[in-house]
């Protein structure tokens, strides 16, 4: 796909040199701490020290589903859902709830409390949107709340609600900040049965009086892990306390830590806790290592890899803003198809270059960690981690974004 495109600078195809081979003996060096082309040694990177050898693992292919013949697969078909919503799922193309579906939807039918722990791309969304649709259409009194940490996955929730919901005669209405909040608060004036939103904007639209939680029957924690590591814990416990009662509340987390322990025990009552969590990384992602030598560039080793035609559509990780808006502009000027994604652009200008890069119009999207987490970005080949992630944790999420839907995928790891 790259293989067309004039200015790519000297260096066509590159050397496969600079990717290690499997069993390279450059594996599991430790970074040399020079200076890197995003920044200087002043304000380089210090956290967490983590070994190299972590980020090699040989990607196991999926099953061929004719081995697994013997296993009894559930169908949505079978569910005790609408069968309007049944219909919708079928229109959609599924007959078949992940793991995580089909052990959670059944206790939500039965109204009880859920705590789902799961990785990332297991289907999340749909094991709670499912049963609660199901619900809302039984009785259009009742009100959703869905808290989660970041716009991009309020608004990916929000387009797989009304995907589900076409002809069903529902509305949601997404809250973020970084969007012009009169919009929403028009939208919050009008009928709706969901609201979707991050903690802060939420937490504004209370002060102003524009959304009462006393209304809302039913709540959803998405990505609970990632709200506390962002600081919005607090927050989420004042909202929690507004919420009508009794009430259906639901938490999905990739981890369970004492601090959200202790907001299950505030807040659930008797949770049903379901956990489908697999192997720290995917087994469907082959990873691997690019070391960077004292004189070598890592733009120009960069450039060298793009340029291999297996590389089709590729997520890059930064450390920074500055850095992921500086890569993508010299990306642009090799001749890439490039866009970013960080925290100083606008919810309008991150939406559209996510965008851009889910339809395929630009093949490479250069980001920060707040796209590492809960997007479904279809067919990623590749993951890049030009700067070495501040925690495994944040590279286990980071790597998740490729290797999805059953196809292998390659996450690569600039050493230095």
């Amino acid at each position: 796909m790259f293989n067309k495109r004039p200015n790519r600078g000297p260096s066509r195809g590159g050397s496969r040199n600079n990717r290690p081979a499997q069993g390279s003996s450059n594996r599991g060096a430790r970074p040399s701490g020079r200076r890197s082309p995003q920044g200087s040694k002043k304000g380089r990177f210090t956290g967490a020290y983590i070994d190299p050898k972590m980020f090699i693992n040989k990607a196991v292919p999926a099953k061929a589903e004719k081995e697994e013949v013997h296993i009894v697969k559930a169908l949505f078909s079978d569910l005790a859902i609408n069968d309007q919503l049944k219909s919708a799922i079928s229109k959609r193309g599924y007959a078949h709830p992940t793991d995580i579906q089909a052990k959670t939807i059944p206790h939500i039918l039965e109204g009880k409390d859920v705590i789902g722990l799961a990785n990332t791309g297991t289907g999340k969304t749909g094991a709670f949107l499912v049963p609660m649709v199901h619900k809302i259409m039984g009785d259009y009194k009742q009100k959703l709340l869905v808290v989660v940490p970041t716009r991009e996955l309020a608004i990916q929730i929000q387009e797989e609600f009304i995907a589900l919901t076409q002809g069903l005669r529902l509305q949601a209405v997404v809250a973020v900040g970084g969007a012009n909040i009169r919009p929403q608060i028009q939208r919050l004036r009008s009928r709706h049965n969901v609201v979707i939103g991050t903690p802060g904007r939420l937490k504004d639209l209370i002060a102003r009086k524009d959304l009462k939680l006393e209304t809302f029957t039913n709540v959803v924690l998405d990505e609970a892990d990632r709200m506390l590591d962002m600081g919005f814990i607090a927050d989420v416990k004042l909202l929690l306390s507004l919420l009508s009662s009794p009430r259906q509340t639901l938490l999905f987390s990739a981890t369970l830590s004492k601090e959200i322990e202790a907001l299950v025990q505030q807040f659930q009552t008797d949770p049903v806790r379901i956990s489908i969590k697999t192997q720290e990384t995917s087994a469907q992602v082959d990873q691997d290592i690019v070391r960077v030598g004292k004189d070598e560039d890592k733009v120009n080793i960069l450039q060298k890899l793009l340029a291999q035609t297996s590389f089709q559509k590729i997520l890059i990780f930064t450390r920074t803003k500055r850095g992921a808006e500086k890569l993508s502009k010299i990306l642009l000027q090799m001749g890439f198809k490039s866009e970013s994604i960080h925290g100083d652009k606008s919810h309008h200008q991150r939406q559209r270059a996510l965008q851009s890069f889910k339809n395929n119009k630009v093949e490479i999207l250069v980001a920060t960690d707040v796209a590492a987490r809960g997007l479904d970005i279809p067919n990623v080949s590749h993951v890049i981690n030009f700067d070495v992630p501040a925690s495994y944790e944040d590279y286990i999420h980071r790597i998740g974004r490729t290797g999805r839907a059953g196809k292998t995928g390659i996450a690569l790891t600039f050493i230095e």
